[in-house]
């Protein structure tokens, strides 16, 4: 499974168990999380946003989006929110991760183009 998959899993992850172990597996310890919604840090904080994200929006799901760009330790990447059956998403964004010596992710630096009224 790709970085972007594992990521887009993790968002998904609805067992506050399963997210949890999702969100140690792909970040490190301190790693940070900012967009125009949330700015925080540790795995409890990253599971927090992700918990939220999910209770905004129920019933939704991410996909990753048609862009995927890496070089050295970072990546950037398109996302899309919306049903699991409509192609017309009610949000889009791009992330821009800082990976780790071990490829774990360090640092999110997230960016909405969409979002919902």
């Amino acid at each position: 499974m790709t970085l972007v998959e594992r990521y887009v899993a993790a968002w998904n992850e609805t067992d506050p168990q399963a997210r949890a172990s999702a969100v140690a597996e792909l970040w490190t310890e301190d790693a940070t999380y900012t967009d125009p919604l949330a700015d925080v840090a540790g795995h409890a904080g990253i599971a927090a946003v992700i918990e939220g994200a999910q209770g905004m929006f129920p019933g939704l799901v991410f996909r990753p989006g048609e862009l995927y760009d890496a070089h050295r330790h970072l990546a950037r990447f398109t996302w899309h929110l919306g049903s699991a059956d409509d192609d017309e998403p009610v949000a889009t964004g791009y992330d821009v991760v800082e990976l780790a010596e071990d490829g774990r992710i360090r640092k999110v630096l997230g960016f909405l183009d969409k979002a919902p009224a």
